[in-house]
């Protein structure tokens, strides 16, 4: 039995991926999204109908107002490739909101309400299928608690730090993205090291701690560990509720075999000794503020968000001249 197939049977198993041949491939449950994916996706020629779909959209409900041409165009896009991946996986597509709006709760609210009425119009139950990308910011979380009160579920992602985790907990959302790699590559070069044993790699150990936590305390939030740099990243966090991999790692998984021992267990969790934590907006802010890494990699993951946000604006805006 491959690597994967063994993951699958303790883990769910999402794509990471705007590829929709990649997704297919490996058979995931889920799949996720991003503007970085998208904008390497959307230059691929076989989803160029997508996108000048989404352009000619953009133009028509945007009129001569050009950020609201972008605006338009960007939900259309998001929707259109979020509706092709759901026609290959049999669970949830994750949908990413603007990483501009990351500090604007009342913006949030309402672009993930305009997502899911697009979904909605096309056929898509967005209650079901799609969960809608935030980043963790304080003003995200606060988003997120409202959209989850009126069945629009969220997944929080650019989460790098345990305050960040509880506070999404707390707030009642679906879903959280600690993101593995990116906190290893941060420790890799505040450390100056060339990489750690698995079990004391960063990311992964962030991701255990919150699982164990989650589970000690009885929290429905699932935990998808997200950003992997290798598969002993992968193979230490199996167990994990849910696993976002990149198609290569999927490709190295199902090629190889060798037993996955289960390294996160909830019943095991349980009988932690763990003690529970609440934070406010200011203990948050502090708490965040007191973790280096974690504020690095929060304010670094929303800009170059926001910059793949922008190349793909641009690039479906040349897109549309011609269409």
């Amino acid at each position: 039995m491959s690597r994967l197939a063994q993951l699958k049977s303790m883990t769910t198993v999402v794509a990471d991926t705007g590829d929709f041949e990649a997704i297919a491939d490996y058979q995931p449950q889920d799949a996720t999204t991003n503007p970085s994916l998208l904008y390497k996706a959307a230059q691929m020629p076989q989803y160029r109908e997508l996108v000048e779909d989404a352009a000619l959209f953009g133009r028509e409900r945007g009129g001569e107002n050009r950020i609201a041409q972008a605006r338009w165009t960007m939900d259309k896009l998001a929707v259109n490739f979020g509706t092709e991946i759901l026609k290959i996986v049999p669970g949830r597509v994750s949908t990413e909101i603007d990483a501009r709006l990351s500090f604007d709760t009342e913006a949030t609210v309402r672009r993930a309400e305009g997502l899911a009425e697009l979904y909605q119009q096309i056929g898509v139950d967005p209650s079901e299928r799609v969960l809608f990308k935030i980043a963790s910011t304080w003003e995200g979380i606060r988003a997120a608690a409202r959209l989850e009160r009126q069945g629009i579920h969220c997944n929080l992602t650019l989460l790098f730090s345990f305050a960040q985790a509880v506070a999404c907990a707390d707030a009642g959302v679906t879903l959280i993205s600690p993101f593995v790699g990116r906190i290893l590559d941060w420790y890799k070069h505040a450390e100056n090291v060339a990489g750690y044993p698995a079990d004391e790699d960063p990311g992964v150990q962030s991701v255990t701690r919150i699982f164990n936590y989650y589970k000690r305390h009885g929290y429905g939030t699932v935990v998808m560990g997200a950003s992997f740099r290798n598969l002993d990243e992968i193979l230490e966090l199996a167990g994990c509720d849910y696993l976002t991999i990149a198609p290569a790692l999927l490709g190295e998984l199902a090629s190889t075999d060798g037993e996955v021992p289960r390294k996160l267990d909830p019943e095991k969790a349980m009988t932690m000794d763990i003690a529970k934590v609440d934070y406010d907006e200011p203990s948050f802010r502090w708490e965040l503020n007191e973790e280096a890494m974690a504020t690095e990699k929060l304010a670094e993951g929303i800009r170059l968000f926001a910059a793949d946000t922008r190349k793909l604006e641009q690039f479906t805006h040349e897109v549309c001249q011609t269409c």
